[in-house]
């Protein structure tokens, strides 16, 4: 006697519950290739495990996310733990991933030395391709994870080293997936932000190979060759090494040398001028003494007034100059140190927060552009309003053309 037809739901509904009757599909390991991997603006991750003979599309779900260690990869070796779930609408089923492990380090390690025998050849390290990193830098960004040790590390040694620097903090993901992502357009932002920036420090603490990756991706060594701003990449500790520091212009043992290698210690400085001032006073004192000695040991009595007061000359010569150098150096300090507070003044004026808190915004057009002019939009575009404290993503409803405060009004015929 044939079963009594059923429905289709009703049949998706039966296979969904005995694949959740089952024990061994309700916590299941399966080692595999991640590909299609695809990251969901809502936190979600979605990408197929595959093997040389089969494949299951996986789901990892934003709430698991952030215990992943490293930066997921087309064509990584995985282990994935979770369970079987049925989409009854569309009769397929899916691996609901809870937790993920690297399948070996030799996997990690093949793919870094292959991405950096890539990039190799293509000059990416090469050092022409360098640019220099400025001695005297007005503004320094940092790029790294707005949490952790390393950027309060950069910002004490960089105060402390020279205090009228500014510091642009530049958060985002150093690890897990969509780190290497955050950390490409956190690069590219910064270029297209602040343009003034005179150098870029990318880092963050140590860690092991996996919660490193993501500075051995494609993407954050090509965001970084790129930049028009100099690169110190500061990734983790003296021994550690990733593609990001082959690629960047210095590369720096961890985050606190690159803070000392960015900014100049000015109290060192200070102490330099001091001390050649005082070798050049010494100099002077020895080449003094020294032709007093010359002068002394001519035996020619009807010559010998007549150099004294060709060296008392001299020497009062000298004696002037010295002070003159004296009065000449005390006065560029103080210039400098005046021109220094100025530039401060200055800078902090026109910045842009300082600039929008006082009511005014940056508008960019559909492109990302900046722009000032109401002849760049249309009635329909939309447009972008950045704020001391957010976005405003706004459209164009109507266009009234004012120049100076008032109304220019054209009467048509």
């Amino acid at each position: 006697m044939a079963m009594k037809p059923v429905k289709v739901s009703q049949l998706n509904g039966y296979i969904k519950r005995i694949l959740q009757s089952d024990p061994l599909l309700g916590n299941v390991s399966v080692v595999g290739e991640i590909s299609n991997l695809k990251l969901h603006s809502t936190g979600h991750v979605y990408f197929t495990l595959k093997d040389e003979s089969s494949k299951v599309n996986c789901f990892l779900g934003a709430e698991y996310v952030k215990d992943i260690r490293y930066e997921l990869a087309d064509g990584m070796e995985i282990v994935v733990n979770g369970y079987i779930y049925l989409y009854e609408r569309g009769g397929t089923y899916s691996l609901n991933v809870r937790e993920i492990t690297v399948e070996g380090i030799g996997n990690l390690s093949a793919a870094f030395e292959r991405l950096k025998e890539k990039l190799s050849k293509e000059g990416l390290f090469d050092e022409k391709y360098k640019k220099p990193i400025p001695f005297f830098p007005a503004k320094v960004a940092v790029i790294t994870s707005e949490t952790g040790a390393a950027v309060k590390d950069i910002i004490k040694i960089i105060k402390s080293r020279n205090n009228i620097v500014d510091v642009v903090i530049y958060p985002c993901l150093v690890q897990g997936p969509g780190a290497a992502g955050d950390i490409s357009r956190a690069i590219r932002e910064v270029n297209r932000l602040f343009p003034e920036v005179d150098t870029i420090i990318l880092g963050r603490g140590g860690g092991s190979l996996e919660e490193l990756w993501a500075f051995n991706e494609e993407i954050v060594a090509r965001s970084i060759f790129d930049s028009k701003i100099p690169v110190i990449s500061a990734v983790g500790h003296e021994t550690d090494f990733t593609i990001s520091d082959f690629v960047a212009d210095k590369r720096a043992e961890t985050p606190t040398a690159a803070a000392q290698m960015a900014v100049p210690d000015i109290n060192a400085l200070k102490e330099y001028c001091r001390q050649k001032g005082n070798q050049l006073q010494h100099t002077m004192e020895r080449f003094i003494k020294y032709m007093e000695l010359r002068v002394t040991n001519y035996n020619i009595e009807h010559l010998q007034m007549s150099l004294k007061n060709r060296l008392h000359i001299q020497l009062s010569k000298i004696e002037g100059v010295r002070k003159d150098i004296d009065i000449c150096l005390r006065n560029k300090m103080t210039e400098l140190e005046r021109n220094t507070e100025k530039c401060k003044s200055d800078l902090e004026a026109f910045h842009p927060v300082n600039i929008m808190k006082r009511g005014y915004a940056a508008i960019l057009d559909q492109d990302g552009k900046l722009t000032g002019s109401a002849e760049h939009f249309a009635t329909g575009d939309k447009l972008t309003a950045v704020l001391q404290d957010g976005v405003l993503e706004c459209e164009v409803f109507e266009i009234r053309r004012e120049q100076y405060g008032k109304t220019e009004s054209k009467n048509e015929l």
